[in-house]
């Protein structure tokens, strides 16, 4: 494949979300003196990525969906809290959470040099942009695009024409989108008109109505569909998880 750039995905394909989501809930319930069950995890899990869901689908805001999370989580727990305190100390605690994906960094340091790297998420700007910094990975990329900056979330057309003026409009057969998301990145790029790489560690099932150009199940099997050396080999579309 001749792929002059790829638009990385952050949370769940580069940085370890589940890891930084968990800490963040347990270390901001602890700052405001609340206590914390591990329980709670999956409650705000559901509930965090249902609103995350609306979100890509324009039925709620990135604004109003920083508190209507913890309102939710706060009603299924029956506890009384102050909530923008609850969302302040989250996002800052989530800035900190920079452990990454196996094989995330050995994965740029290959790339970097060879193709360009542009990092697109549907995040938060005081989440993201302070989480790179801190991280290990950072100076990789070129360019980094996040939703509430442009104004425009993965899938939505929008942002992927925010990130092909950074990258002064390659041609589009030599881009291609990796993610986790099948609604984000996959859908997004599918209907840019971009090859797609759905990165699934887990081995779900593909939909049967949904395309990929590629399907990895670690990071390292991306080397090989972008032509350089590295271990394992890329799943074509459709391939059994």
């Amino acid at each position: 494949m001749n792929y002059s750039w790829l638009m990385l995905d952050a949370d769940g394909t580069l940085f370890d979300y589940d890891r930084a989501e968990t800490l963040a809930l347990s270390r901001s319930f602890e700052d405001l003196g609340l206590a914390f069950d591990p329980g709670y995890v999956p409650i705000y899990r559901d509930i965090n990525d249902r609103l995350w869901k609306e979100f890509e689908r324009g039925e709620v805001t990135q604004a109003r969906l920083r508190i209507k999370r913890f309102e939710q989580l706060a009603e299924a727990l029956r506890i009384d809290v102050d909530l923008p305190a609850l969302s302040r100390r989250y996002l800052i605690r989530l800035a900190e959470g920079t452990d990454l994906i196996e094989g995330a960094e050995a994965l740029l340091g290959a790339l970097h040099g060879r193709v360009g790297l542009l990092l697109i998420t549907n995040g938060l700007t005081e989440v993201q942009r302070p989480r790179l910094m801190r991280s290990t990975i950072g100076h990789y990329f070129s360019h980094l695009i996040i939703s509430e900056e442009v104004g425009a979330a993965k899938p939505h057309r929008p942002i992927f024409d925010v990130a092909f003026s950074h990258m002064s409009h390659p041609p589009r057969e030599e881009v291609l989108i990796v993610g986790d998301s099948l609604t984000s990145d996959i859908q997004g790029g599918r209907d840019y008109g971009i090859d797609t790489c759905w990165y699934n560690p887990a081995r779900r099932p593909l939909p049967p109505n949904v395309q990929v150009t590629h399907q990895i199940h670690s990071l390292a099997q991306l080397l090989p569909i972008v032509g350089l050396n590295g271990t394992g080999s890329g799943c074509g579309e459709g391939a059994p998880a």
